[in-house]
């Protein structure tokens, strides 16, 4: 790349930056938007229940400004090449998850979503995580259900218990 062609690249805005200003832009105005419509706390405090969201919500939008002029600039590091594989992993193990909870209950639909996610992150086979995570996941569901008397979902390997 010539030195033309660096100052040029260098003068454009980044667009994911970008994109990223607006979305804490758009999360700022419906923080606030939402805190405005809820009604009036109370009247008689200076900081009533209203505060925090508001302050959440003008930290987001300053954010948003910074982002915006930080993608003006073009002062982000360059990203590096993102997989997309792992990705995919990690989300059909959390659509897989939601899907089964109520049908196969807590303990199958988390321990495909632990091994999804060992997956995405390159830890061993399925037919090893699968396992181990239906293992975990069923000491977790005997701690929150039985100890801790919490209503989990329940499938079949739960009932056996």
């Amino acid at each position: 790349m010539s030195q033309t062609d660096h100052q040029q690249a260098k003068r454009r805005p980044d667009r994911a930056a970008l994109v990223i200003a607006a979305a804490l832009a758009i999360v700022a105005v419906v923080i606030a938007w939402s805190t405005a419509s809820h009604g009036v706390g109370a009247n008689y405090a200076r900081v009533g229940p209203t505060t925090f969201p508001y302050f959440i919500a003008a930290v987001f939008l300053g954010l948003s400004i910074w982002t915006a002029f930080e993608a003006f600039r073009g002062d982000f590091p360059e990203r590096e090449h993102q997989e997309i594989s792992p990705i995919l992993w990690i989300v059909g193990g959390l659509v897989a998850q939601m899907l089964l909870l109520k049908v196969a209950g807590f303990a199958i639909a988390t321990g495909l979503l632990f091994a999804a996610t060992a997956r995405a992150f390159g830890r061993g086979p399925l037919w090893q995580t699968i396992p181990i995570g239906l293992v975990l996941s069923f000491v977790i569901w005997i701690i929150f259900a039985k100890g801790l008397q919490l209503s989990l979902p329940a499938g079949p390997l739960e009932q056996l218990f």
